[in-house]
């Protein structure tokens, strides 16, 4: 009977093993509940390293496996009654019969705006009557029967593919640390009243076929003359691309002394947070590093967060999504430069610094909850303008599907036109005699520290995955020691790495060799 018994409490309590989702299932569950590999593993008790074999084939067992498979599960009723949740509330907004406004809103929520009802109604942008929405941080009617003087943005049309004229540039002083006119020179069209446009004719495509035949097919000849048109080509892509925008920039706007040079030839106070790190140690032993060279830093950039109008400012440590520009804060303290780089870059100086709206957004996600790096910046005043990261979409689209195109072609004429197009735009922002139809050096300094956070959100993820980060450097380079293309798809296309350079550091381990 022992023995039955025995084996009757046996079966009892004998049970299958959880069932789990497919390893790639596994890893989307979790990247689409935004957990990082690192935080998981903290709350299952295992390295990342654990749970990245888990979501590339291993199973776990026993008890950390019933664990697992709650997490999974409980991401995936998570994420289902999200989405219910918000495909009924969009239904229910689109669908409503004879509300233009709720649809208007809508809208504006597909193209990735900041709508807001206002409690208090403010007078609108346009018309000046009062207005109950606010879009990308201004009050404006969304339904155009409600805008007494709704009207499109004006744009003017492309400039003839040349050097233009000089012209004098417009003054830009004002007094010395006098706050801005709120708003003037902005015009944001309403969401009801978009204008719908054809595509857009290629200008990239027909200046370098008419530059080769003036050339007579001499391509080194006329790739120079490319690049010596790229300013005043690149203006007049960035005009077409602005045909039907919701926003009218102010394009020359006085600027605070914080953006101003200190001298002829010196710098204003702006930090861009360019990164300049290299880890303090490695293992013993020898290593394989590899450089990886990230393609098109400063295209990809182009999409952040810009102030449309001139810089207005602030005081106080608050932050409004809706808005960008530069802040004066005093950074946290960064506890990870044996593996990871300080994301305000390579600083030696203590104290409070101004740093653009990406450098901010960055510190303040890589403080929050999710990650937890460090403790939040400090902001003590700001300089910003009501933003939208969608201001130079289409200029990035355009240059990008024409850099896709000429490396599909093997296209170098077109490659350095689109290059030195996007390079120098960004170079020439500021207080430049090379453009002088567009002076924002509060967005040279914006995008340039975009493409700062890029690199180092491709650092962090490179030590996410469990690679080994031994030096980030500038926008565009990335040393790393480890199976590189397991986390990065190779190639030259924007979202890929290329391999800039291979190389050994280190010396071998002879601790187990013995002697002859």
């Amino acid at each position: 009977m022992t023995d039955f018994g025995a084996i009757d409490a046996l079966i009892a309590g004998a049970k299958k093993e959880v069932p789990l989702p497919p390893a790639e299932e596994r890893r989307t569950l979790r990247e689409e509940l935004n957990v990082s590999r690192a935080q998981l593993a903290q709350a299952l008790g295992v390295s990342p390293s654990t749970i990245g074999g888990w979501e590339s084939g291993r199973d776990p067992g026993g008890e950390v496996r019933e664990k697992y498979a709650y997490f999974l599960e409980g991401a995936k009723t998570k994420l289902a009654v999200e989405a219910e949740v918000t495909e009924e509330a969009e239904e229910a907004l689109a669908e409503e019969p004879g509300d233009e406004v709720r649809a208007g809103a809508v809208e504006a929520v597909d193209q990735d705006l900041d709508v807001d009802v206002l409690a208090t109604p403010q007078s609108c942008v346009l018309c000046g009557q009062p207005a109950r929405y606010q879009v990308a941080g201004f009050a404006q009617h969304l339904d155009p029967a409600e805008c007494g003087t709704a009207e499109p943005a004006q744009t003017r049309e492309p400039a003839a593919a040349q050097e233009p004229a000089a012209r004098t540039a417009p003054r830009r002083d004002g007094p010395s640390g006098r706050q801005g006119p709120p708003g003037r020179g902005v015009k944001v069209v309403p969401v009801g009243r978009r204008l719908k446009t054809a595509d857009a004719p290629d200008l990239i495509g027909s200046a370098v076929a008419a530059t080769l035949v003036e050339h007579a097919g001499d391509v080194e000849a006329a790739t120079k003359a490319l690049v010596r048109r790229a300013i005043p080509d690149a203006m007049a892509l960035l005009d077409h691309s602005r045909k039907g925008g919701r926003y009218d920039v102010v394009a020359h706007p006085w600027l605070p002394d914080v953006l101003r040079k200190q001298s002829a030839r010196g710098a204003d106070q702006i930090w861009e947070a360019r990164p300049k790190w290299a880890r303090p140690e490695l293992p013993h032993g020898e290593h394989e590093v590899t450089a990886l060279d990230v393609n098109g830093a400063y295209l990809s950039a182009l999409k952040t967060h810009l102030p449309l109008g001139q810089l207005e400012h602030a005081t106080g440590d608050h932050h409004d999504r809706r808005r960008a520009g530069v802040h004066l804060i005093t950074p946290p303290d960064w506890d990870h430069d044996a593996y990871l780089p300080n994301p305000i870059g390579s600083r030696d100086e203590p104290g409070p610094l101004w740093v653009t709206e990406p450098t901010l957004r960055l510190l303040l996600r890589v403080s929050g909850p999710k990650y937890g790096l460090c403790d939040p910046p400090e902001i003590h005043e700001s300089w910003t303008s009501g933003a939208t990261e969608g201001l130079l979409e289409k200029f990035r689209v355009t240059l990008k599907d024409a850099r896709d195109r000429a490396i599909t072609e093997d296209d170098e004429v077109t490659l350095e036109y689109v290059k030195a197009m996007y390079s120098k735009f960004v170079s020439t922002l500021g207080e430049s005699n090379y453009n002088r139809e567009l002076y924002r050096t509060d967005w040279m300094h914006l995008i340039r520290s975009q493409a700062f956070a890029n690199l180092w959100w491709k650092a962090h993820r490179a030590y996410d995955e469990g690679l080994m980060v031994v030096r980030a450097m500038g926008t565009d380079e990335l040393h790393v020691i480890g199976d590189w293309r397991a986390v990065f798809d190779e190639g030259r296309a924007v979202t890929e790495v290329k391999i800039k350079d291979v190389y050994t550091v280190g010396t071998p381990d002879l601790h187990d060799e013995g002697a002859d």
